[in-house]
């Protein structure tokens, strides 16, 4: 006989089922299971595919630990301050002043009086000095320069073209003033080195630093070669100053400015571009 339970549970499917009706009746454990045995008999392998894909796809996305960056040693430490101070002490603005120098000590300028000599360097300073660091500066200050050292490959047009407006001022300057006709175009020279290193710039970074101890360097050399009133010291200053190009191409390169290739090719324009036009 079927027990009627309508008085006193509600209504539900089960009810319209009489064969397993039996098992939920008190009493009959022939049907039931417990918890701890329906979960002892459940296969791992039965499981959803998509929660075996959900497990991988989180193992996949664990970020995998990578081990610190060791601090430089102290002789990677060393070169690289070197490298800063030379790139900083042979900075192009001042490879003008240096060519001049060099001019007035070591030809037959050297016999003309202190004054005359201290303020030709002075007026050579200001002009290719004082004058495009007062641009950068300005153009840092408007936020069209980011960084002072102008290593940006599009931050360098302005600051191109302030300089070689500078050397051709000096040149016409020492032209006017009676100065050598070689010392002239060194100047000239250094103006034609800066109009190739603005045209390649607009598609690679040439090394400028490299271009302007180049042209001091075809200088020194040009100044051998003629032999004219040349003091004896010139040929030790042309080897201190290959070496001293050397040194700077090779910070430029370990300081991640340049690659090898961008400071080869500033050497060839810096020194082709004033030996050429002191050959004239």
């Amino acid at each position: 006989m079927k027990l009627d339970t309508s008085s006193y549970y509600p209504r539900s499917p089960l009810d319209d089922d009489d064969s397993g009706h039996e098992a939920y009746m008190p009493g009959n454990t022939a049907g039931a299971e417990s918890p701890e045995a329906a979960t002892s008999e459940v296969n791992p392998e039965a499981c959803p595919r998509e929660k075996h894909e959900e497990n991988d796809s989180i193992r996949q996305e664990e970020p995998t630990s990578h081990e610190p960056d060791l601090p430089p040693t102290e002789l990677e430490a060393a070169a690289t301050g070197l490298a800063h101070l030379l790139s900083w002490v042979l900075v192009p603005l001042l490879m003008p002043v240096y060519g001049v120098m060099l001019a007035f000590g070591l030809s037959i300028l050297s016999f003309t009086d202190f004054g005359v000599r201290l303020s030709f360097t002075a007026i050579v300073t200001a002009i290719n000095v004082a004058v495009p660091a007062a641009i950068v500066l300005l153009l840092k200050r408007v936020g069209l320069v980011d960084d002072l050292g102008l290593n940006g490959q599009k931050e360098r047009f302005i600051p191109y073209v302030v300089s070689i407006m500078c050397l051709v001022g000096t040149a016409l300057f020492m032209h006017f003033k009676g100065a050598p006709e070689w010392l002239v175009m060194f100047f000239f020279g250094g103006a034609a080195a800066g109009i190739v290193e603005v045209i390649v710039n607009r598609w690679w970074k040439i090394s400028v630093h490299a271009a302007g101890i180049a042209g001091v360097v075809a200088m020194l050399l040009r100044m051998t070669e003629s032999g004219d009133y040349m003091s004896a010291a010139i040929q030790t200053w042309l080897i201190i100053t290959v070496a001293m190009a050397g040194l700077l191409g090779s910070a430029r390169i370990w300081l991640g400015r340049h690659t090898l290739m961008q400071v080869l090719a500033g050497y060839a324009v810096g020194f082709c571009g004033v030996y050429f036009m002191m050959s004239f």
